[in-house]
């Protein structure tokens, strides 16, 4: 299915990328130095199956067990790729942070350019904002619970933090975050090279492990063919279920788009970038598939797994953990170490989240679209815009704040990192097989012929998990169970229309190029 063609001839001291950059009509300001495994590890750090798989087998476990987390893993995946494979088609010709904001204005035309532009820039970047603040808060609940078992446990007299407690966490966090990316490039590059090596390591060691040590073992037919319909909210249909349950997948092969936000400071990006974006997919899809099965096979009671009083709290993959070392070694310990491997992954995840949503936020302030723009496309002597990555933290850290007053007004918020995010990857995709089918040129990576057909599925599958994860998820409807996704994106559109319409159609011009003619 395409691949790549010869390269371009170049000058000595520019590589493709960066004479692809200029040609684009900006200069280099950040530091070229991410080999193609440091653009992969990033991405593949975001996307994090230990952080997705982890924080949402819940969601899975609830809505149709085993059967959904381990088919409706490879149903997202396959589809996903898609959109992937469409994305990579397009940031092989426009390599630049902008990445989905930038693919949009072009492939638009000058008519509709801007609105285009501005519409993907802002779904884009609040929900990576989202993403964050969902990641750092999925690892302060993870904080929670470890401190909760090394304490005794639920029904041991463990420590249970407040609500108060895990936003504290979660600033601390971010803050951390933040100091870790305001260094040079270099140093995140080693990080995030590190971060991929302990995911990829994390998921074989805990695949193998927990059902090795377990003394209770699924059967092989029980993983492959149990669906469970017990999940007390009132939903008996199968399909509607299954579809439920698709969530904790999707949810968790996001994120990749970093991949393009990092070309301006990857070496030959027009070809790596969309390796990158295409490599993290796939290996993440199988790795993530591996990390299911393994898990799986530790899942014995699904009703007690989900319960809130269990030892952990309710949060089903630390009780397999626990329940694993402590009915083998009669402590356990090791299943709190084995969790301590998750939340390092998690950490290393919000990291990399930071990373791209401040490359983000400097091309999109770079073109005038946020307010202040200046101060956010500021570049210090490090080559590092440090500003955008303060900003992404702060509004990160306010997001997660909505937890404090209600868990579904989270809950809302966050979803927008899921669908908002998918929006924002399939607008592009949509105008390349639409507006532009006809006079896309395609950069050293091409889908060739197959171009339009991977790009129609991929729009179609966006659109159609739009609406699946708008359903509502328990009944009868009430204010507590109502599904407020769809309240949270279509205000997320309101407002970006009205400052649209209000304001920004006035002065937003698309993205500007930053060479003094």
């Amino acid at each position: 299915m395409g691949g790549f063609s010869g390269d371009q001839s170049l000058t000595p001291s520019m590589d493709s990328g960066q004479a692809r950059l200029k040609e684009l009509g900006y200069k280099q300001e950040l530091k070229r130095d991410l080999s193609v495994f440091s653009n992969f590890a990033i991405s593949f750090s975001i996307i994090s199956v230990l952080t997705g798989i982890t924080t949402t087998y819940n969601t899975g476990l609830r809505f149709g067990g085993t059967v959904t987390l381990v088919y409706g893993w490879f149903v997202a995946g396959v589809f996903t790729m898609c959109v992937g494979l469409s994305m990579a088609e397009i940031c092989s010709s426009y390599p630049t942070s902008g990445g989905l904001y930038y693919w949009s204005a072009m492939l638009a035309g000058p008519r509709w350019a801007p609105l285009a532009s501005w519409l993907t820039g802002w779904f884009n970047i609040v929900g990576q904002w989202a993403v964050t603040a969902s990641v750092d808060f999925s690892l302060a609940q993870l904080i929670q619970v470890i401190v909760l078992l090394s304490t005794g446990g639920k029904n041991g007299g463990g420590y249970q933090g407040s609500d108060y407690v895990v936003i504290a966490i979660h600033g601390g966090i971010l803050f951390i975050h933040a100091l870790l990316n305001s260094l040079p490039i270099s140093v995140l590059s080693f990080i995030g090279q590190l971060a991929a090596l302990w995911n990829l390591l994390g998921v074989l060691v805990l695949m193998i492990l927990i059902p090795v040590v377990s003394t209770e073992r699924a059967t092989t037919k029980f993983v492959f063919t149990n669906f469970n319909t017990d999940n007390g909210l009132g939903i008996t249909s199968y399909a509607y279920i299954f579809v439920l349950g698709l969530l904790m997948s999707q949810y968790t092969i996001t994120g990749y788009d970093a991949s393009a936000h990092m070309t301006e400071e990857t070496i030959d990006a027009d070809k790596n970038g969309p390796r990158g974006i295409i490599s993290a997919i796939g290996i993440s899809i199988l790795f993530g598939w591996g990390y299911i099965l393994g898990i799986s096979y530790a899942v014995t009671d699904i009703p007690y797994l989900l319960t809130e009083t269990n030892n952990s709290g309710g949060y089903a993959i630390a009780e397999i953990f626990y329940l694993a070392f402590k009915s083998r070694f009669g402590s356990g310990t090791g299943g709190i170490v084995c969790l301590g491997i998750v939340a390092v992954a998690v950490f290393f995840c919000g990291m990399s989240s930071v990373t791209s949503n401040s490359r983000m936020a400097y091309a999109f302030s770079r073109d005038g679209a946020m307010p202040f723009s200046p101060l956010w496309h500021k570049v210090n002597s490090r080559e590092v815009p440090v500003n955008a990555v303060w900003l992404s933290a702060s509004i990160s850290f306010c997001m997660a704040l909505t937890s404090l007053g209600s868990i579904v007004a989270f809950q809302a918020m966050v979803s927008i990192a899921t669908i908002g995010l998918y929006i924002a990857y399939a607008l592009p995709i949509f105008l390349r097989v639409t507006l532009s089918r006809k006079t896309f040129v395609a950069g050293p990576f091409s889908l060739g012929r197959y171009g339009n057909v991977v790009g129609w599925v991929a729009v179609i599958w966006v659109a159609t998990i739009s609406v699946l994860f708008s359903l509502p998820v328990a009944y009868p409807i009430t204010a507590e169970t109502l599904n407020y996704t769809p309240v949270a994106v279509a205000g997320l559109l309101a407002i970006i229309l009205s400052y649209w319409l209000i304001s920004a159609r006035h002065w937003f011009t698309g993205p500007v190029s930053n060479i003094l003619s």
